[in-house]
């Protein structure tokens, strides 16, 4: 079975992850910090960054999989997705502080809606749906 969105969402996600494994290296090259942060707050920013990444994705992307798996490929969860990684990427940026500062907080409400509502959603799922998961599915044999 193929999940598109689940497979487009990760690959995305792959792409986001290396972006900001790039933004590390470059303040970190910068700043002349090899190990650790160094108690260098762009440093410090820059891995917050990464890290809190890191610690939303793998749920985000359990939930849309498991979610596509039972419901099917909906244009909502394209949408949801392509919210959640459009809210990393403003995360990360606006980690760096600045003008840009509240691309921080834009992300942050972005993974926090988009968790409570694809986790809410995920909870409904079997009490809600029209389909009897107790039968098993016909199969139906050529010849």
């Amino acid at each position: 079975m193929i999940l598109p969105i689940t497979l487009t969402i990760a690959g995305a996600a792959a792409m986001v992850n290396i972006w900001l494994m790039i933004r590390v290296g470059q303040v970190r090259t910068s700043e002349k910090v090899s190990v650790g942060d160094g108690g260098n707050e762009r440093v410090i920013r820059r891995m917050r960054a990464h890290a809190n990444y890191g610690e939303s994705l793998p749920i985000i992307l359990i939930l849309i999989a498991v979610i596509e798996l039972a419901t099917g490929s909906h244009t909502w969860l394209w949408i949801v997705g392509g919210l959640y990684m459009l809210g990393r990427i403003a995360h990360g940026i606006g980690m760096d502080g600045g003008k840009l500062g509240k691309g921080r907080m834009v992300g942050t409400i972005f993974t926090l809606l988009i968790t409570l509502g694809l986790g809410a959603y995920a909870i409904a799922i079997p009490y809600f749906s029209t389909v009897d998961a107790s039968t098993p599915p016909v199969t139906v044999q050529a010849g």
